[in-house]
């Protein structure tokens, strides 16, 4: 794609767990965020704006709705985490305690 003609954006959202919606988009130049999710067809602003949702390009969350997009950007809208992923893990490697000599091993 040329200069002038647009750009071609990707939006994401991870409706839930292992459910994905994607939708390629063709927006002007100089679009931003809240152009992008408004032209995917998505009734998600006002998830966004309560906090539901969080918006992220490329995995960097995007404080502002006006952020500027480019060219082949990838625009992700998220749900927050239920659990610290710290935790989580910490709380499964004491369900399954030391099966199995692993990383924790003890080494002679």
């Amino acid at each position: 794609m040329g200069p002038g003609e647009g750009m071609q954006v990707e939006v994401v959202w991870a409706v839930a767990p292992r459910q994905v919606r994607e939708s390629r988009l063709q927006l002007p130049d100089g679009a931003t965020v809240q152009q992008a999710l408004l032209s995917s067809g998505w009734d998600v602003l006002a998830a966004v704006a309560a906090g539901e949702l969080a918006v992220s390009v490329w995995g960097r969350r995007v404080e502002g709705l006006h952020a500027p997009l480019r060219d082949g950007d990838r625009v992700e809208l998220t749900r927050p985490l239920r659990v610290d992923p710290k935790v989580a893990r910490r709380e499964r490697f004491q369900r399954q305690g030391a099966r199995a000599p692993g990383l924790f091993a003890r080494r002679c």
